[in-house]
């Protein structure tokens, strides 16, 4: 197709293309100011122990930690990251997921430090999963600094090369990955790192659509002896109640959360029905 002025129309930039070029500047920023990869000096916590659901358990739950979402727009702008970790984990949290990019999603790697200072006051462990869109090392060294156990590769944003280069940094960092996919392709990337944790994501990255039977299939397709997670799409009981009769181990919880001003009444429902 053609504009009025007879050059050929681009296509449109997808949203995570657009996310991508945003996270691209953001890293060179990263890489030109100093500072401290080893500011956490105790070790990270057993994330794979934590999320695994042995037969007859209970269904873990990851609360998210996220201001605003392309989807869903605005959802708590003003919340203190730290008073919102610790509510999550009063309230039967598993783990606590946050985000860390800051134009689309509100997020910040200070966000993680608040977390983590939050949640190591209570009496139970509850790891921190950093969900970022990870392209370089210098993201590894951020979240580590910043008090996470866990971070995010999300399969589709890199090459299958790159994916195993990026698991072998994270946990060289003493980070487990939670590789993220979204179907039969990219759960063989993930298998190639031998990651232990896949999160399988029913929303599409590129059109924001869920597709919650696609997600339920990969899910499936995850070979005994991983952690299996499920992402987006749980809003309500019956959703956790569905997810529990699945081999997931864990699922995780966003925005039905942070639209609640205080979130622990709605969690703890969650948290029971999963069991």
């Amino acid at each position: 197709m053609a504009r009025g002025d007879g050059a050929p129309e681009r296509p449109p930039v997808s949203l995570i293309e657009r996310i991508l070029e945003s996270k691209r500047r953001e890293i060179e920023a990263l890489k030109s100011v100093d500072h401290d990869p080893t500011t956490v000096r105790r070790g990270t916590l057993d994330v794979v122990r934590a999320l695994r659901r042995e037969a007859g358990a209970p269904l873990r739950l990851l609360a998210e930690i996220k201001r605003k979402s392309p989807s869903a727009g605005d959802l708590s702008p003003g919340l203190d990251a730290g008073a919102r970790a610790e509510a999550y984990a009063r309230a039967g949290a598993t783990m606590v997921s946050v985000l860390c990019d800051g134009p689309f999603f509100g997020g910040s790697w200070e966000d993680v430090a608040r977390a983590r200072v939050a949640v190591d006051r209570l009496s139970r462990d509850v790891p921190i999963l950093a969900k970022e869109f990870v392209l370089d090392e210098t993201q590894l060294d951020r979240a580590r600094a910043s008090g996470a156990d866990a971070v995010l590769l999300i399969a589709r944003i890199v090459s299958p090369s790159r994916l195993r280069e990026l698991h072998v940094a994270a946990r060289a960092r003493d980070l487990r990955p939670v590789v993220e996919v979204m179907d039969e392709t990219e759960l063989a990337s993930a298998l190639g790192c031998d990651a232990k944790i896949i999160g399988v994501n029913a929303r599409d990255l590129d059109t924001l659509v869920m597709d919650a039977a696609r997600a339920a299939r990969v899910l499936d397709a995850i070979p005994d002896g991983r952690v299996r997670v499920h992402l987006s799409g749980i809003k309500t009981e019956d959703d956790v109640r569905s997810v529990a009769r699945t081999r997931a181990d864990a699922a995780l919880v966003g925005e039905a959360l942070m639209r609640e001003a205080d979130p622990r009444p709605l969690l703890q429902r969650l948290v029971a029905a999963g069991a």
